[in-house]
């Protein structure tokens, strides 16, 4: 099987588990839940699925050459995602808003009940080994670190928005060792920080992610409480969420608001002295390693108003949305 991804080029993908995992249901799925979570009213033409950043992940890692073990694990890891991606933490109230996380503490019980299990079996592979990131450091490590989710999702963006045309001016600098990934020199380091910062301040932590987060939130959380749809139903995709809500909006006009917000219609300021609606995004910040006179060293090492910086977005951004009548 041939892959071409926006990213990386024509990959040769042969392995038969990592095939039989691409065609699973639970993969397949992601094909129908937008990265972002529902941005394309704010930013049309950007939408992209996370189907597409999971294979992404997996492709990245084939490239540094990751072991195959590790390779499943970066194709896996966003399987959990329910409709809309992050925006479920703005519809659960389960307290994750600002640091994002029902994905990721969803994320072992939704695999073990999925057919994914019985597939790795089949493969000789153990579904409690592919779970456990302490095995693969090159796909997951916290912030600031980099990691193959964070690399993939980061350049995907760039891309995607217009905001960077040659990936290959960062992947070709870009280098893989004893579970680390840092780059060949500190111009490549700086230049992807600043890469990483401004997706943050304009996309990852921005106004208009503040505004989808929240509308998002509503308008489904309006649904499931009115009956029009089922916890069960925003585990299957973003449009079919929206296609079984939808003959509800023209005798519902709390929906019709809301939905109207949703599609980016409304206008919305940010507002601390009169807001209807208090939003925190997660921020995101890098540290990234480079190479110097053979050693490792952190970004920030070389910059002291990035350290301060650093410490400054420890913390979720704070928004405060008043929309116009």
């Amino acid at each position: 099987m041939q892959i071409e991804d926006r990213i990386y080029g024509k990959t040769d993908v042969d392995e038969p588990v990592l095939l039989d995992l691409l065609a699973s249901p639970s993969l397949q799925r992601l094909k129908g839940i937008d990265q972002a979570g529902f941005f394309e009213p704010h930013f049309p033409g950007t939408a992209h699925s996370r189907y597409e950043h999971s294979v992404g992940v997996m492709l990245l890692l084939r490239r540094y050459q990751a072991d195959i073990a590790e390779q499943i694990a970066g194709l896996l890891h966003d399987v959990s995602h329910s409709a809309f991606s992050h925006c479920a933490d703005y519809v659960m109230d389960n307290g994750t808003q600002g640091t994002q996380s029902h994905q990721d503490d969803v994320h072992e019980q939704y695999v073990k009940n999925s057919e994914i299990p019985a597939i790795l079996d089949r493969h000789a592979f153990s579904v409690d080994y592919i779970l456990d990131d302490a095995h693969f450091p090159l796909k997951e490590k916290e912030l600031p670190d980099l990691c193959a989710d964070r690399l993939d999702y980061s350049l995907r963006s760039a891309v995607i928005f217009g905001d960077l045309e040659e990936p290959d001016a960062y992947l070709n600098n870009l280098k893989a060792a004893d579970g680390q990934w840092f780059f060949a020199d500190l111009e490549s380091a700086r230049n992807y920080t600043r890469l990483f910062h401004y997706l943050n301040e304009n996309y990852y932590s921005g106004l208009p992610s503040a505004k989808m987060f929240r509308t998002v939130g509503d308008y489904i959380k309006h649904a499931l409480r009115q009956g029009y749809i089922t916890p069960a139903d925003f585990y299957t995709t973003d449009g079919a969420v929206l296609e079984k809500i939808a003959p509800h909006l023209a005798s519902d006009t709390r929906l019709r608001l809301l939905y109207e917000r949703l599609q980016n219609r409304i206008p919305c300021s940010n507002n601390p002295s009169d807001f209807e609606a208090e939003v925190l995004c997660k921020n995101r910040l890098v540290d990234p390693l480079y190479l110097e006179d053979g050693k490792l060293q952190r970004f920030s090492s070389s910059d002291s108003s990035y350290q301060e910086l650093l410490l400054n977005m420890r913390e979720p951004k704070r928004y405060y949305l008043k929309f116009e009548s």
